[in-house]
């Protein structure tokens, strides 16, 4: 049997079902917010104001609240700051508190407070590569390999290096590398000539601090933290229900599940998190983060992330460096946060490039609704219709996305299918418009037209758009 699809059938074994559990009933500024945006609805559908039996409401867009009811009309440059607003006073307190351990700058050991930096990193906090809980392109970190074969099927690290490069170092120590980068641009027309730039980095190691062999170097920077929770909560069978690895039914695309290994509850599972989809829970992922970006252990992580490097140990008896309550607390920071209303919906441009980019095929990676399963610490976010527009799954993007680095099952060509909720606001979060996942594409189209592989007839359709269609589908992706 192909490894993929015994990955599927594995996966689909373990899902066990339950029973569901009604969620927390919204307050009062949900219920706010839910009207002003279902008013828009009713004034587009041409409902009457006076319902009768025979005359059912409308039922909501789950487009107009793509967070169900974690969804906040905040578009400004704290959009992606906002803890879900159906919180309970109790569930608040705990999202602020992890608000304050997220944006916690740690310092080198030992020290009062927030010791535990590095003795190598990359930076000093959470909210350093994600600016306002967005991106930072100029935060940019590069995970390197020897190839696959590494323990539990994941990449091979470096030897004295591990599988990241932290470029940054403590008083008294050395980074392991610095990164350079140069920049590549191609040039290409559209369908009507209109001609068109892309650009990509290529990035080189210099000055390591000890010889470096040959490696598979793959640069990402850190995507917007909002609307994790509900990732999380989608049930694993429907997104495994979206699996067709083999594509069998011969429409191109064969999305496929990356089965990665979680440390902590020692079991291969399914990967949600990370550009490659590498990490199956938020938990690992914030943890993972702790570690390798700031070299702070903690209960999941015990080791250093430079365990090994006799040049880069600290010497000290430390570890963990954070408590079991921090790192809650920022997990839980991440699985609260709220999740952007889309605006300007009521516009004809807006909806005719909705109806594009279904038309088109985007839809088939891009999935746009889920439902949410039961959560049974977080009844807010439990039986909540989302529309992040992702399968969470693995797709090959082809030759001009590829890094060449296999990260668990997922190939040196494959990444998972990103959320696009919120990608309209990334401007006005971070200042710029920076897509993929090394932030090459400085605009919506850029980012289209480096779809290739699986993507590439869908990204034919759009190229060969007229202008106006081209310009209806931008103003789409910029309202979500």
């Amino acid at each position: 049997m192909a490894p993929a699809k015994l990955a599927v059938r594995q996966l689909r074994a373990r899902v066990r079902p339950c029973r569901a559990r009604a969620p927390q009933a919204p307050r009062w500024r949900v219920l706010a917010a839910a009207a002003l945006l279902l008013s828009g609805v009713a004034s587009m559908t041409g409902c009457s104001d006076s319902p009768t039996a025979t005359q059912p409401q409308p039922q909501p867009d789950p487009r107009l609240t793509p967070g169900g009811g974690t969804t906040s009309t905040d578009a400004t440059s704290h959009a992606f700051e906002q803890p879900a607003p159906n919180l309970s006073d109790e569930h608040l307190a705990k999202h602020g508190e992890g608000d304050i351990a997220f944006g916690r700058n740690f310092v080198t050991a030992p020290a009062a407070q927030f010791g535990g930096l590095g003795p190598i990193f990359n930076n000093v906090s959470c909210a350093g590569c994600h600016i306002h809980d967005g991106r930072d392109a100029g935060s940019l970190l590069l995970r390197v390999s020897m190839g696959p074969g590494g323990p539990h099927g994941g990449p091979l690290p470096v030897p004295g290096f591990g599988l990241q490069i932290q470029d940054r170092a403590v008083f008294g120590r050395v980074p392991e590398a610095t990164i350079a980068r140069r920049e590549e641009t191609a040039s290409g027309s559209f369908g009507d000539g209109d001609p068109y730039t892309l650009r990509r980095s290529v990035f080189t190691l210099e000055s390591p601090y000890t010889t470096l062999p040959a490696v598979l170097n793959s640069p990402r920077i850190g995507p917007a933290v909002f609307g994790l929770g509900l990732l999380e909560a989608i049930r694993e069978a429907d997104l495994l229900a979206l699996a067709d690895p083999d594509d069998a039914d011969g429409d191109g695309i064969s999305g496929r599940p990356n089965l990665v290994w979680d440390d902590e509850q020692a079991h291969a599972a399914l990967g949600r998190f990370g550009w490659k989809a590498n990490t199956a829970t938020l938990r690992a992922q914030t943890a993972g983060a702790y570690n390798a970006d700031m070299g702070v252990t903690s209960v999941v992580f015990p080791v250093e992330s430079c365990a090994g490097q006799s040049v880069h140990e600290d010497g000290l008896a430390d570890d963990p460096e954070i408590d079991e309550q921090t790192l809650a607390a920022t997990t839980f920071y991440v699985r609260t946060l709220a999740v952007p209303a889309p605006r300007a919906t009521g516009d004809p441009t807006v909806a005719r490039g909705r109806q594009l980019f279904e038309q088109i095929g985007c839809v088939a990676c891009h999935v746009p609704t889920h439902r949410t399963g039961t959560v049974p610490d977080l009844a807010e976010l439990s039986g909540q219709t989302i529309t992040p527009y992702t399968d969470l799954l693995l797709h090959d993007m082809g030759v001009g996305l590829a890094d060449g680095r296999p990260d668990f099952q997922a190939s040196g060509s494959e990444w998972r299918t990103p959320p696009l909720w919120g990608i309209g606001l990334l401007a006005t979060v971070n200042g710029e418009l920076r897509l993929l996942h090394d932030g090459r594409a400085r605009s919506f189209w850029e980012a289209v037209l480096w779809h290739g592989g699986e993507a590439e007839s869908a990204r034919e359709r759009a190229r060969n758009l007229a202008r106006a269609d081209r310009a209806a589908l931008a103003a789409f992706l910029g309202s979500l």
